[in-house]
């Protein structure tokens, strides 16, 4: 049509569609989805530094001995810690992860740790869903996060019931981060659900906190599980707007990261799988365009009334400390809700997107959220 017209319809129809698809991503910054969401109080929100040094301490081989401890110390006793537990232990089923008994703050925490580039593991556990594949509890949820959670329940509910039984007024939390945070979210659920192997304990003191949460269920059960379970996001993001395979494309691109195509590439044995992320990674921008002519071609409110579409799980936190067009970082500002529409489904495209995913980087901004008004954040 383009040579007979004697005008390239067909590529300006694909060039406005990516320069509409751009627009409307340079102008939509992470804050958008939250600006009308309420502020968080800090007594609510106090946990989220502590969890994230939780979490940190799962990469210290010593605890005694700490090599990456962050500023004031994970705020872990050594001689409070259960167990610990390496890849070598879960054998690549489920990240790695600690349980700690913290007597401070009558807490039994199980920390997970989040993706590892340098581990196919882990991206068989990312990699093992399809859209709609496992239904739980009256919705869909990741099958592969799901399986991994299924495997931690199953090799620590012996001591997990011991604790709490022990322990009778302590909470049970589950915490976690990227890949991680979709185990703990997921692990919420399953305990939930099978009580009785841990000696039949309240529903009230089961929690859960996702740490730049993964796309693990869809939005009835998101919504239903919020009592329990909290996702908190820094500014943009990107794991919880994207879908897995894309997340773990751009993720090959972080800077200081080396990139991880062998075990990538040697995970994927079938044909299809490999064909595909063989093109993916070597062809990003060309991905990026198809992503774009999808927006476009598809409307945004038939994608969003899939209910086999998964999403960040439970009451959303939103820790806000960059402006649009604005320079430099601004004291954070924490906001909360429990949104049906607006649960970050938009990919931003920022500068930022992936420290804004660093676990290092939420400690330290949560932190400081803290630090600016330790009474409240209104």
């Amino acid at each position: 049509m383009s040579i007979v017209c004697g005008i390239p319809l067909l590529e300006c129809v694909y060039c406005l569609a990516c320069a509409r698809w751009a627009w409307k991503r340079c102008l939509h910054t992470a804050g958008h989805d939250s600006e009308t969401w309420g502020l968080s109080t800090a007594e609510e929100f106090e946990p989220v530094p502590r969890l994230c040094r939780y979490i940190l301490a799962v990469y210290e081989e010593d605890l005694r001995h700490p090599l990456w401890e962050p500023a004031g110390g994970y705020e872990i006793n050594p001689d409070w810690l259960i167990l610990k537990k390496t890849y070598e232990d879960t054998r690549g089923c489920a990240p790695p992860y600690i349980l700690y008994l913290d007597h401070n703050h009558a807490d039994i925490v199980l920390a997970i740790r989040g993706l590892n580039l340098a581990k196919e593991s882990d991206y068989a556990v990312l990699l093992d869903n399809k859209l709609g594949q496992r239904k739980f509890d009256g919705g869909y949820v990741h099958n592969g996060l799901l399986k991994a959670a299924g495997c931690v329940l199953d090799a620590e509910c012996d001591v997990l019931r011991e604790l709490v039984e022990k322990y009778p007024n302590y909470t049970l939390t589950f915490t976690g981060h990227s890949l991680g945070s979709g185990v703990a979210a997921l692990l919420t659920m399953v305990v939930v659900h099978n009580r009785d192997k841990l000696a039949n304990i309240d529903r009230k003191r089961i929690r859960c906190y996702a740490i730049a949460p993964a796309r693990c269920m869809s939005l009835n059960l998101a919504v239903r599980y919020a009592d329990l379970i909290n996702s908190v996001v820094l500014q943009a993001s990107l794991y919880c707007a994207c879908s897995l395979i894309f997340f773990l494309i751009l993720m090959t691109f972080y800077p200081g990261q080396p990139p991880p195509w062998k075990t990538f590439l040697s995970h994927c044995s079938g044909k299809r799988h490999l064909g595909f992320i063989s093109f993916s990674v070597v062809h990003l921008p060309c991905l990026l365009c198809l992503r774009c002519m999808k927006d476009t071609c598809i409307p945004e409110e038939k994608m969003l009334r899939d209910p086999r579409r998964l999403y960040a799980p439970g009451r959303l936190y939103h820790i806000v400390e960059r402006k649009p067009f604005r320079m430099g970082r601004f004291p954070p500002v924490v906001r909360t809700a429990v949104p049906v529409d607006g649960r970050f489904e938009h990919i931003v495209l920022s500068c930022n997107a992936t420290s804004d995913h660093a676990i290092i980087w939420i400690e330290r901004e949560a932190r400081r959220a803290l630090d600016v008004s330790p009474h409240s954040f209104f």
